[in-house]
């Protein structure tokens, strides 16, 4: 009977442990990002699979659809626990700030929002028919381009015409931007503006069916234009052999203070441990890199901070 407390002692220990390691192999994370047939969705798929993989199961990204960065963040205002957004560093700024969609909705809960890692930044895109690798943006004169309607991408390209004087230089068709590769190879257009993680699978298929060129701009045009600068390597897509100098919108991945710091920490661990197995599959992932946390703005969740600085990675 000596024995029957320390017998005790050890049965609870185990229950404890038991208990512990049932409530590691059961976290439970919601991944909001974009609507279902998109790329931003698609990659959610793949980080979600890459999660579950690395973390042997312990850890489960659940995909939700989602309307647009802005209903991300709206969403902090009602969202409890392990919530992980998408959405332009910029805009999760405006949220903390009460600025841009946010100004008539301010909520306390928006102080709460703290960065994880970038995730593949949308990276505009103009493709020309013809036999070159990369022109100059004012060749776009006197071309019937089209840019789509209602998209991040129509609106840069609407922006850039007009800010570079080629508005009235260059005939700007505003149909669905999806059937810009068709409408490229039967020759009812010279030129299409899209936006989206390079490689763009819309580009790559026009690349691979029809000799087409990208435009490249100067560094003192893409600092006019107040975007971020993004290089497309030569050899991304089939015939175009130059690099190409273009503009992005940096994407990220937030969360709020309602994640413990394991969780975070773990969460963003995995991310940059799988994200090399995720490029093998999807080369989107290739062009994500530690010098992209200089894109993201407000505060790190401090889990992802403490992953930072054991891996040697230095944050601006």
């Amino acid at each position: 009977m000596r024995h029957f407390p320390r017998f005790l002692a050890a049965l609870a220990a185990l229950w404890l442990g038991a208990a512990s390691l049932t409530a590691s192999a059961d976290t439970r994370i919601t991944y909001k990002s974009a609507s279902a047939g998109t790329a931003y969705y698609q990659m959610g798929v793949e980080l979600s699979e890459a999660i579950k993989a690395g973390t042997d199961g312990a850890m489960t990204l659940t995909l939700e659809e989602s309307q647009g960065s802005v209903q991300n963040v709206m969403e902090v205002m009602a969202r409890q626990g392990n919530y992980v957004f998408t959405t332009p560093p910029s805009l999760a700024a405006k949220a903390v700030a009460g600025e841009g969609p946010f100004a008539e909705r301010r909520h306390p809960r928006f102080q709460e929002i703290r960065g994880l890692f970038p995730i593949p930044s949308l990276t505009m895109h103009l493709v020309v028919a013809g036999e070159q690798d990369t022109l100059r943006l004012e060749e776009l004169a006197g071309k019937h381009l089209l840019i789509g309607q209602g998209s991040f991408g129509a609106r840069e390209a609407a922006r850039y015409l007009e800010l570079f004087g080629l508005t009235d230089e260059v005939e700007v068709d505003d149909a669905d931007v999806g059937s810009a590769p068709d409408a490229l190879k039967n020759g009812q257009i010279d030129a299409f503006a899209t936006a989206g993680s390079f490689p763009a699978p819309n580009v790559i298929e026009t690349a691979a069916s029809m000799p087409v060129g990208l435009v490249s701009m100067t560094e003192e045009q893409i600092a006019e234009t107040g975007a971020t600068p993004q290089k497309i390597p030569a050899g991304t897509y089939a015939g175009i052999d130059e690099p190409v100098m273009t503009t992005s919108l940096p994407v990220a991945a937030y969360t709020t203070t309602g994640m413990d710091d394991d969780t975070a920490y773990t969460l963003t661990k995995t991310f940059w441990e799988r994200r090399e197995a995720m490029a093998e599959s999807s080369p989107w992932w290739r062009s994500v890199s530690p010098s992209m946390l200089a894109n993201m703005r407000g505060e790190l969740h401090p889990g992802a901070r403490r992953y930072y600085e054991e891996a040697g990675i230095e944050v601006p």
